[in-house]
């Protein structure tokens, strides 16, 4: 997925892309998405989980690391990430209000499968992100059920849809219809190749201001403030340390930028990478454990083939949603309307 090779839009790749072009990429990810769409109800919302392996991640956490580019937001999970540098769950993305109910569906998942949790060990930092879908969406109905959660965790695949599905289905990016957006690198280091992915949730930016390989892209001007939101999610297999991964994280605002974004002041713009590259396991006998990591000075082909797959995953996310009609009479046209 993400922009394929055949489609009008034309965004240059220095580094090569992964053979799905998208976070699924790296090897052990998975991604699944729930839609709710009812459009005579005003509903249009979802759910998504990011599985970053395939086995127990309360077991076998993985590094990672957080960037709160502009902190409007209401994530839950985030203040352990940034303290023990691991994440431990699937991370969900959902709606706003929808955030609680999530918090409280991931953690009986994770109740479910680890016996000891808060019995012979302690609690488990579950990690729910966000965006405001209610300028399509009815938001105040809390359409999203705990049961939607485990579906699309029970559903997470290496093959998924993007554009309007899942978290994405109400969300809107720069005048248009946003939603899910995912594209892959491919990264050499000391000749073998590795894998940089990113998937994002995209309610950002103002209509007038999309950019597509640095040329602007003539849509409708919206005079309003910017209020949107977006969540990166970036993955990898390198092995990467946390404070290496909050330094890939700050990067995702390169590929915001690039499409036109300057992060307003009633933005929640938040990212989150991990590695799979580097396991820690919730116990160990041994006091020291070894983990591997990249020379700082090798970092900078890391950052650029990042600040790629995110420019790209927003536009992948614009380009595969459609014109949607939503609450109050709201109509958000697709990208592919202005190509």
């Amino acid at each position: 997925m993400g922009l394929p090779d055949d489609c009008k839009v034309n965004l240059r790749a220095k580094f090569p892309k992964g053979k799905k072009n998208l976070i699924t990429d790296v090897s052990g990810v998975k991604v699944g998405h729930v839609t709710l769409k009812d459009e005579d109800k005003n509903i249009h919302t979802g759910v998504t989980a990011i599985l970053p392996h395939g086995g127990s991640l309360f077991q076998q956490k993985v590094m990672a690391g957080t960037c709160v580019i502009n902190g409007f937001g209401k994530s839950a999970g985030l203040l352990q990430i940034d303290e023990l540098g691991t994440v431990e769950t699937p991370i969900l993305m959902t709606n706003t209000l929808s955030v609680g109910t999530a918090l409280n569906a991931l953690s009986k998942y994770m109740l479910e499968h680890n016996q000891d949790i808060g019995v012979s060990t302690g609690t488990v930092n579950c990690v729910v992100t966000e965006c405001n879908d209610g300028e399509l969406n009815d938001i105040r109905g809390f359409h999203v059920k705990e049961q939607h959660i485990l579906q699309a965790l029970a559903v997470a695949g290496e093959n998924f849809a993007e554009g309007d599905v899942g978290a994405g289905t109400g969300m809107c990016c720069m005048g248009l219809k946003g939603g899910i957006g995912s594209a892959s690198r491919v990264i050499s280091c000391n000749d073998k190749d590795y894998t940089i992915g990113a998937l994002l949730l995209s309610n950002f930016g103002i209509g007038g201001n999309l950019r597509i390989d640095g040329k602007l892209i003539e849509t409708e001007l919206e005079k309003k403030p910017e209020k949107g939101s977006v969540i990166v999610v970036i993955g990898t297999d390198l092995p990467l340390s946390d404070r290496q991964l909050k330094r890939v994280a700050k990067r995702a605002v390169v590929g915001l930028a690039r499409v036109g974004s300057f992060l307003g002041n009633g933005s929640g713009d938040i990212a989150i990478a991990f590695s799979n590259g580097n396991i820690i396991p919730h116990y160990s006998e041994e006091d020291i454990l070894e983990t591997k990591m990249l020379h700082d000075n090798a970092m900078d082909k890391i950052f650029e083939g990042t600040a790629e797959a995110v420019e790209e995953a927003v536009i992948s996310s614009l380009y595969h949603a459609g014109t949607v009609k939503g609450i109050r009479g709201k109509v958000i046209r697709g990208l592919s309307e202005y190509l």
